[in-house]
């Protein structure tokens, strides 16, 4: 784990340390390694964003998420299968469904009802810690996988990608910093997210992807995380060849998300 670890992120490992030591108990590693062989084939969640981006167009991967522990209960109306279908009918090229229980209330059934709503690909936004994840996260019906720079050592974050790799599953790296975009690029992933959410403090900044952007290595795929809530941001986004967004708060605080969709990213 890097070094300075902020203390909600701390507390998040924590508990899923021992969150994930009990979900073993009812399932087995060895068995759900076995049900991952039997999972049909995966969506292409990074072919998704190219594809989109090659035509000119914002590739917006829309989330899915009930609550965070910054802000509470986001949306209070909340049906992941009826959010899921108003984002691909709005334009959104993936999804993103948060299947933490304890801080985002979130849910694996969350992540399969989206998946069984529309033909998007998924990332489960998680906290991946354990390989055992990455084989659940096959099984519930997700495409990619998070990695998190600021919650992995390197022979972790390694042996994770190695394991996404080896059975299917794309990956998103995602860094809040210069040190953990350096730390990031050595994983040799096509996909990286800068988060320009302040772990210390809660706050946005969209100039964190914009000063990390010249680092970025030339065959990766920048992806904007959080922060991005009006048609501005977009735009000064797109102006400096950022194409990608990972948008949650914004579209679930709305009374229609697919709408807001479409508001933010799509409408003349």
């Amino acid at each position: 784990m890097a070094r300075e670890t902020p203390d909600i992120l701390k507390k998040i490992l924590d508990y899923k340390i021992e969150y994930i030591e009990h979900t073993k108990r009812k399932i087995s590693p060895e068995e759900l390694k076995h049900r991952s062989d039997d999972c049909p084939p995966q969506r292409g969640f990074t072919n998704s964003l190219i594809e989109t981006i090659s035509n000119d167009k914002p590739a917006v991967i829309a989330e899915i998420k009930k609550a965070s522990p910054s802000k509470g209960i986001i949306c209070k109306n909340f049906n992941p299968d009826v959010i899921a279908k108003s984002y691909s009918e709005a334009g959104a090229c993936c999804l993103s469904v948060l299947t933490d229980v304890e801080f985002f209330k979130g849910s694996d059934d969350y992540l399969k009802r989206a998946h069984n709503a529309c033909k998007l690909p998924i990332l489960r936004k998680d906290f991946m810690i354990d390989a055992y994840q990455i084989y659940e996260t096959k099984v519930i019906g997700a495409d990619c996988i998070l990695i998190i720079i600021s919650a992995l050592s390197d022979m972790q974050a390694q042996e994770m990608v190695g394991i996404a790799s080896e059975i299917g599953l794309d990956i998103l790296v995602e860094v809040h910093d210069r040190e953990e975009l350096e730390r990031g690029m050595m994983l040799r992933t096509p996909l990286i997210g800068i988060n320009n959410r302040n772990l210390h403090t809660f706050e946005t900044n969209l100039d964190t992807t914009l000063n990390l952007l010249t680092d970025v290595f030339h065959d990766r795929t920048v992806i904007t995380e959080s922060g991005v809530h009006t048609r501005e941001h977009v735009k000064l986004m797109r102006k400096n060849n950022v194409n990608a967004f990972l948008v949650g708060e914004a579209f679930m605080k709305a009374k229609n998300p697919g709408e807001e969709l479409k508001t933010l990213f799509f409408k003349k």
